[in-house]
């Protein structure tokens, strides 16, 4: 038997981004960039333990957000045609570079596109969400659930029915494209606070993460630290975030993507190449954008000007030495807690899914590479994910988490700040009406229905945190504003329509069409529960 457990997890999320009405939109490259980095790259590294046997449990998060977008027939089409451009120039940089010292990046850029047609196009038919569902039906990973639109929880609180259809929402639509129920979830930002875990029992889901000091800091000091999960009084499992682990990966200082060997994000011919040769290849309006061919490393903390050629061999290379140190941590890590616990001691590791390959390219490398190391080379770590732990043991120490989030100083700094605090009292108030259409209107159908089923649809995305968290970090800052503002607006024209019996048709139509999330969301769950009867 191993003498404990790691438990990897990927949190793959993306906002809502889909904009019918411009053919070249450009925050809808989020989402092309992260499936060519880093969609496809993962579901290539599960398809090759797959076929070679490989043993391994790992957790993965696809956000209901995600999923829409990834299983969108516009946005497939959109994908494919951008997939196309990105052959097209890899061909053409394959004839530029030759005899530079850039032509095996170039030939490695060609090599890669051509795969992730082949896999989108051809292996899984456009649909990646499938990709995934296959790997959890073959019991390789564990698929798990988030907030319907990404919504920071402990801030909506406020209007718990906000948080009960961020959650309802999301499972019926993890049903409908897993084909079974979740059982656990990542809480949008790893943010918790005392009720959460109330509205998450009623939805059938049975864990969920916390950063480290939601478990350390909990209602009483758990006994086994963040090494074992606690339970809620509810019953609901919280899993607290290794730091160890978590530096190693995460820190661009400290930890392993910011080794000099491997490809520096910042540098990408979108903005290095002339731009008659490039403009075919970047924004039609002559915005120079990263296309994702980058043909220079890290190098050192110098001038991105006089960094050094990259190169793949000497990367993987580094990879693979990068996942033997984690292993290797890991098991002086495990072996030390192992003489301090009357149980295995488990090392919680999450990440965001998007940091391999997309931010550190060679993420997924590093990810099979670990993975087979600790299948083959080992026999101190297991990998396991939440529901294995839980059905191994089933009694755990129970507390009450403390309220937390794994932003800046842990807590909600970052997503109320004074760069988005004027959003929350929209986003209350909101949420408010929307809970009184549902309960004045409970039993409407038509066009009423749809009107209704809409305002919930535009209230969902005004509540993602992505926009907040845009807005204080500075970046974006007009396009997240934009979308807070515009699905508010939309929200309350609708009421207005609703409330006076006038509901423009034309108007609701193009709402549908162009924010189409969640066709099959039922604005009645909004409706404030009914207690339970009392028997006497």
């Amino acid at each position: 038997m191993a003498k404990g457990y790691l438990c990897l997890v990927l949190h793959a999320h993306l906002p809502y981004v889909r904009h019918p009405e411009h053919e070249n939109f450009l925050e809808e490259r989020w989402l092309y960039e992260a499936i060519t980095e880093t969609y496809i790259p993962l579901i290539q590294v599960f398809d090759r333990l797959l076929e070679d046997n490989v043993q391994f449990r790992l957790t993965m998060t696809l956000s209901p957000t995600l999923i829409s977008m990834l299983t969108d027939p516009l946005l497939q089409d959109r994908y494919a045609r951008h997939l196309s451009r990105l052959i097209e120039l890899a061909h053409k940089e394959e004839g530029r570079t030759y005899g530079s010292p850039f032509h095996e990046s170039a030939l490695m850029y060609k090599k890669r596109f051509h795969e992730a047609m082949f896999v989108f196009n051809d292996r899984y038919h456009r649909n990646l969400v499938s990709a995934f569902k296959k790997f959890q039906d073959a019991g390789r990973l564990e698929i798990i659930t988030c907030a319907a639109t990404h919504g920071y929880l402990p801030l909506m609180l406020l209007q718990p029915e906000a948080v009960r259809v961020q959650i309802r929402a999301a499972v019926e639509h993890y049903r409908k494209h897993l084909g079974v129920s979740p059982r656990g979830i990542w809480l949008p930002e790893c943010a918790y606070a005392p009720g959460v875990d109330e509205i998450l029992k009623e939805n059938g889901l049975k864990f969920f993460f916390t950063d480290s000091h939601g478990i350390l800091y909990a209602s009483h000091r758990p006994r086994y630290g963040i090494f074992a999960p606690i339970f809620c009084p509810t019953g609901v499992a919280a899993f607290g975030r290794d730091i160890e682990s978590s530096k190693q990966v995460w820190s661009t200082m400290e930890g392993y993507p910011g080794d000099y060997n491997y490809r520096e994000f910042y540098r990408d011919i979108g903005h290095d190449l002339d731009y008659d040769y490039i403009k075919g290849y970047i924004h039609p309006d002559g915005i120079r954008i990263h296309t994702g061919m980058k043909y220079f490393r890290i190098t050192g903390k110098v001038d991105l000007s006089q960094k050094e050629p990259y190169n793949p061999g000497a990367a993987q290379a580094k990879a693979a030495e990068h996942a033997g140190n984690f292993m290797f941590n890991r098991q002086h890590q495990i072996n030390h807690l192992a003489g301090l616990m009357d149980r295995p001691p488990l090392i919680v590791a999450p990440y965001d899914a998007e940091l391999f390959g997309h931010w550190w390219f060679e993420g997924p490398a590093w990810l099979e590479y670990l993975i087979r190391k600790i299948a083959f080379d080992q026999n101190d770590i297991e990998l396991l994910t939440p529901s294995d732990y839980l059905k191994r043991f089933p009694c755990n120490q129970v507390a009450v988490p403390c309220a937390s989030s794994w932003g800046n100083k842990g807590y909600h700094e970052v997503w109320l700040c004074g760069a988005n605090d004027w959003i929350y009292r929209h986003l209350h108030m909101a949420a408010g009406i929307m809970t009184s259409l549902a309960n004045r209107h409970y039993h409407s159908g038509g066009l009423l229905r749809r009107a209704l089923n809409q305002a919930a649809r535009e209230l969902l995305l005004a509540q993602s945190s992505d926009w907040a968290f845009i807005m204080s970090t500075g970046t974006m800052v007009q396009y997240a504003v934009r979308r807070t503002k515009v699905h508010l607006n939309n929200f309350l024209r609708l009421h207005d329509q609703i409330e006076n019996n006038r509901i423009d048709e034309g108007f609701l139509s193009y709402l549908e069409y162009r924010n189409n999330v969640f066709p099959d969301l039922d604005y009645s769950w909004y409706r404030t529960p009914v207690p339970e009867a009392r028997a006497v």
